[in-house]
């Protein structure tokens, strides 16, 4: 007989008793077997909850049935037939479903009806109706529509972490992975692709239906599809058939992209290969390009997600995006060993999966770009971002306790995806990279299609090597933050060098942390560089016996852009670099030397002004184009947040100047393009204004620049925001221009955020308080961004306080980065000490606020905070 469900609240009762009394049943046989106890049913996975579950669950697997309707007001309805074998019954089965109330149709077992309980977060089957050993249950559904991102001519899944259960019933954690079956009714004129191969397809009365074959066991974040309207591209590499899915109809665009693509994922496969021993272990590769994917890519064996602009790339693309499309391929194609095959056991270590993806990545792709400085590349793709984070009072550890999964969202960010590869640079160090390859080999093969910890891999690690590395992963791993590193000259009594006394302090304060480190100092001797190498262990260290050389003008430590944290300058130091950093010889130095005087710059030991003004005459002589690129976007945020409204209006004709002149005299179109685009971000003159409308118009071209698409759209928006006066017939003419049904899709959401009308942008801004209008978070972050433009910030101030009241649902209902981008997003636009004031207002009402989201609102407001000190002279909380 099937229980039917009265209310919710009579489902929880029902639910929680049937547990209480399980649990003083278990309490009192506990030593003859009983196990873990049954946690109460609560929203999400909680570790308990998943830990029992994994002691009593093994050899799952699922069928799964989905029918999507071709009108996607229409909900997806669908069929689970879990297969499952019980260590025990002591208590009820817990499938995790988080669907609106009435999305369980039935549950079965074999041909009779199963009783069960839904609290809309999990399907409790009571233990009379389960029993040991091999079984079965199938439950018929209505899929929320949270995690399948529906379109009108596609779909696909984003599952990770937790939200697998928003669209179908299953044991939603990752260590207990199973294999899956996949079924897809759809709309007849589209494709599907999945993780399994597919076995069959059928058009018949108005729908294609697609069979796929079971995969290799998955954790339930990494299962997926896709399907829709989607061109079909395959390509042969190695012997492997690739298949990759896109909506892209600038044909031209695919052709010129195609080889690349195909080519820069083959040679990530086979660097791979040959790194860990062990073949590429799914049984197809395919890959789909998803236009304003809300990730840069997301790894599902077998059928990879990309944002389709990291793989479809520009004629005029920079370097960094040449660079980014590789390092993306090779991340995601990484993921297959690490984080795949091998999976971290619960999310507090999810860390692990992107630290050896992005490790792996920036090693894949140095054959590709042989001309390339690869230790210039890692600094600049890591260091800024995790100091970005590291340098605030809401920094976090690389390794963070999680107590339920529904949380885990929270736990991504710069320190996750920045910082530890850095840390494992300074790992390999210690080891030597023979020593790490042989243990990474070890951990595979021992773990390989199950699940491991950080202490498992630490364990494999700590007996191929003398150091003690359980102290060595309390300091990098487990505690926040960065130290404080001061480099100095010790003269002896001739007035000759003697030595550099290397010296590190925790920022934080209490607990005296050391890093166990190696870098390298700079001394600087007019435009000459000498390197000495530094292996920081302690809190201080001389360095001796270095050669008898004269007192160096510049110190500067982490010159090989290894060393990691708060490099901070000696006064000297600062007016060498001031004066001579752009004639410094390697670019890695000049680069950690912008890094440093940035960072003077945050703590107002160097004006913005000095450091635009260096930057302008630099940008001439510089000739590394990712150098360039940091420069340029040190520019920006000088210009924009740290510099006041008057001081930004007196400073714009000179900055235009400049980065004109520099565009002219570029020599490559990369070059010429990151200069342009820091030039539709930066100008303000009437001059410049209308020489950018000019171009958008067409009436006047760049030499050696050729502008798509996406260019002229960035201009028309530009355009907009400035307040030309014929604003609204440029975004007219604009979106007439964008071919691709996608894209203007994106240029309409977007365009309402671009009015002068205040009204408008008010009504714009109320809309997103509905998480409905939030669906597509990519859209919702340009919006957010316009409507709190630095040239709007004041009638956008209103806007700040709601925005932080939204966080918690934002966390709730939108993906794992949508938070911090949405504070990112509001905030970025803003420097003034009224803004900051209604920023520490909310954290000082709220002191019980969630621990990890008031985190992430310190660190997103942590350069607002600084910028309202140095502009305006704000005396708030939050030092850093």
């Amino acid at each position: 007989m099937r229980l039917v469900t009265v209310s919710r609240a009579f489902d929880v009762g029902f639910a929680r008793g049937v547990l209480v009394a399980f649990s003083v049943q278990c309490g009192a046989i506990l030593a003859a077997g009983c196990g873990s106890r049954v946690p109460e049913v609560s929203p999400g996975v909680s570790r308990e909850l998943a830990t029992y579950r994994a002691q009593a669950l093994s050899d799952v697997s699922y069928e799964v049935t989905f029918v999507v309707p071709d009108d996607v007001s229409e909900r997806v309805s669908g069929t689970v037939l879990v297969r499952f074998s019980l260590s025990h019954t002591n208590g009820p089965l817990i499938l995790d479903f988080t669907a609106p109330p009435g999305s369980v149709l039935r549950v079965t077992s074999g041909d009779r009806d199963v009783p069960y309980t839904f609290a809309g977060a999990h399907i409790v089957i009571p233990r009379s109706a389960v029993h040991r050993g091999e079984q079965a249950i199938q439950v018929e559904f209505l899929a929320g529509d949270g995690a399948l991102n529906r379109h009108e001519a596609f779909l696909y899944t984003l599952f990770v972490p937790d939200r697998a259960s928003s669209a179908f019933p299953s044991f939603d954690q990752p260590d207990i992975k199973a294999r899956y079956r996949l079924t897809l009714r759809v709309p007849p004129t589209w494709v599907a692709v999945a993780n399994g191969p597919l076995q069959r397809t059928e058009v018949a009365g108005g729908a294609a239906t697609f069979v796929f074959g079971e995969t290799l066991p998955l954790s339930t974040y990494l299962f997926a599809f896709a399907a829709g309207e989607f061109a079909v591209e395959q390509a042969e590499r190695d012997g492997r058939l690739v298949r990759m899915y896109h909506r892209e109809t600038d044909t031209s665009k695919v052709a010129r992209n195609l080889g690349a693509i195909f080519d820069l994922h083959a040679t990530a496969l086979q660097w791979l290969e040959e790194y860990t021993g062990i073949r590429y272990p799914y049984q197809k590769f395919d890959f789909v390009a998803i236009p304003s994917f809300q990730y840069g890519g997301m790894e599902h064996p077998g059928a990879i997600l990309y944002r389709a602009s990291s793989l479809f790339l520009d004629e005029s693309a920079t370097q960094n995006q040449l660079l980014g499309r590789a390092s993306v391929i090779a991340h995601e194609t990484a993921h297959m060993w690490f984080g795949d095959l091998v999976t971290m056991r619960w999310f507090d270590d999810v860390w692990m999966k992107e630290v050896f993806a992005n490790f792996m990545a920036a090693k894949i792709v140095q054959p590709s770009f042989p001309d390339i400085d690869h230790d210039l590349r890692f600094y600049l793709a890591h260091h800024p971002s995790a100091y970005a984070v590291d340098r605030t009072a809401g920094a976090n550890s690389i390794r963070q306790e999680l107590g339920n999964l529904r949380d885990a969202g929270s736990l991504y960010g710069a320190i996750i995806y920045q910082k530890a590869p850095i840390v494992m640079r300074q790992l390999e160090g210690l080891l030597g990279t023979g020593v790490m390859r042989v243990g990474l080999r070890q951990y595979l093969e021992q773990y390989q299609w199950g699940n491991a910890t950080w202490p498992d891999l630490i364990t494999i690690l700590d007996r191929l090597s003398p150091e003690d590395l359980r102290d060595w992963s309390r300091v990098w791993v487990e505690a926040a933050g960065r130290p404080a590193i001061t480099a100095t000259a010790v003269g002896d009594d001739s007035g000759r060098l003697a030595g550099i006394r290397v010296a590190q302090s925790d920022t934080w304060n209490g607990r005296g942390l050391r890093w166990n480190q190696r870098m390298a100092v700079a001394l600087g001797y007019g435009d000459t560089v000498h390197v000495v190498p530094v292996q920081l262990s302690d809190a201080e260290l001389t360095v001796r016996d270095i050669g008898g050389w004269p007192l160096p003008e510049l110190v500067l430590p982490g010159a090989d852009g290894l060393g990691y944290g708060h490099i901070v300058l000696t006064s000297e130091s600062t007016q060498y670099l001031l004066g001579h950093l752009p004639d410094l010889e390697k670019p890695l130095h000049r680069s950690v030397s912008w890094m440093a005087l940035w960072e003077s710059v945050l703590s107002g030991d160097v004006s913005s002004r000095d450091l635009i003004a260096l930057a302008l005459r630099a940008l001439l002589q510089e000739p590394n184009e990712l150098v360039v690129q940091q420069v340029l976007e040190l520019v920006e945020v000088a210009y924009w947040r740290f510099v006041d409204a008057d001081a930004r209006r007196s400073l714009a004709g000179e900055v235009e100047t400049e980065l004109w002149r520099g565009l002219d005299q570029s020599s490559t179109v990369g070059r010429r393009r990151a200069i342009f685009d820091a030039l539709v971000s930066v100008t303000l003159t009437d001059d410049g204004i209308e020489k950018l409308e000019r171009i958008w118009r067409e009436q006047e071209t760049l030499e050696g620049l050729p502008l798509a698409e996406r260019q002229y759209t960035q201009l028309a928006e530009a355009l907009a925001v400035r307040g030309v006066p014929d604003a609204e017939g440029i975004l007219d003419a604009q979106h007439s221009r964008i071919e691709n049904p996608d894209r203007r899709a994106r240029f309409r959401f977007v365009r309402p955020a671009l009015s002068r009308d205040r009204i408008v942008r008010d009504s714009v801004f109320e809309s997103l308080k509905d998480a409905a209008n939030r669906e597509r978070e990519p859209w919702v972050l340009a919006a957010v961004s316009f409507l709190h433009h630095p040239l709007r910030a004041e009638t956008a101030i209103e806007y700040i306080r709601p925005s932080l009241e939204l966080v918690e649902e934002i966390q709730r209902t939108g993906d794992i980065f949508f938070p911090l981008r949405w504070l990112n997003a509001t905030l970025d636009g803003h420097q003034s000490a009224e803004a900051a004031d209604i920023v520490a207002r909310f954290l000082d009402e709220a002191p019980d606020y969630p621990p990890r989201l008031r985190a992430k609102i310190i660190q997103a407001a942590d350069d607002l905070f600084r910028a309202a000190r140095i502009v305006e002279g704000w005396e708030g909380p939050y030092d850093p």
